[in-house]
């Protein structure tokens, strides 16, 4: 493989994921974790991802004020923050984790609607913030420097002690009959926690990350009640999932 066309398999996979380690990076394209370190700096060097401690992330992911446009996928994101907006009803209590779709979601919650929020994410607490009758609670925790989401054992201790209507929270990786996974531990205890403490749990994830896994497991399918992605729930793609007890929106 040229280096060129290995390198856009780093920036796919990066934007896909948001945050990906050299080693899994280098499992997939064959070669040496060294020479996928040296791509990534490359291309942190040319502003396209950031090169963060064992493997890089995605620009739209970073804390560092990206134009909406570099966020990946911006108008799937979109359309399923569109249908999610749709469950909420005013008095609803809801969890809303991090990350980009999460974001895309606050956004679009009416400015009419009373809630009460709980978040872990600062960018999502400020965007929440503007809402006039959205009551918002912050989580805290441990911070990450480059996504802002707090985690650690303060925030899963937090999460134990209430309960809520629907939790929104995206995944890395999600396969129908292997469930939700990510590659960092920290963050699958976070969202372990999460879903534990929903009466209804909501995944939003565009349809790429679909048939995908990771080492570690956040949940099986079945503990997730709603799963929203900008595909018609009709559509072939999700014939496994149709399978599943979970509704598809």
């Amino acid at each position: 493989m040229l280096k060129q066309e290995r390198q856009q398999v780093i920036l796919n996979e990066v934007a896909l994921h948001n945050r990906v380690l050299l080693t899994d990076i280098a499992e997939v394209l064959n070669v040496s974790v060294d020479t996928i370190r040296r791509d990534v700096i490359q291309l942190d060097s040319e502003r396209k991802l950031k090169k963060v401690h064992g493997g890089a992330i995605s620009l739209g992911y970073t804390n560092e004020g990206i134009p909406q446009q570099k966020v990946y996928a911006l108008d799937k994101k979109s359309k399923i923050a569109d249908k999610a907006v749709q469950l909420l009803k005013s008095g609803n209590v809801i969890i809303v984790h991090g990350g980009t779709t999460c974001l895309e979601f606050a956004k679009k919650i009416p400015s009419n609607l009373s809630l009460t929020c709980f978040t872990m994410s600062l960018p999502i607490a400020l965007e929440l913030a503007k809402k006039p009758k959205v009551e918002v609670i912050i989580i805290g925790g441990t911070l990450s420097k480059e996504s802002l989401i707090a985690s650690g054992a303060n925030a899963i201790h937090n999460l134990s002690k209430i309960t809520v209507d629907y939790s929104f929270l995206g995944t890395g990786y999600v396969d129908a009959n292997y469930g939700l996974t990510e590659f960092d531990w920290e963050s699958v205890q976070v969202k372990k926690a999460i879903v534990q403490s929903s009466k209804k749990a909501v995944l939003l994830t565009i349809s790429e990350k679909l048939n995908s896994q990771n080492r570690y497991k956040t949940c099986d399918l079945q503990e997730i009640s709603i799963m929203i992605t900008e595909l018609s729930p009709s559509d072939s793609k999700l014939e496994d999932f149709r399978e599943k007890n979970i509704t598809l929106l």
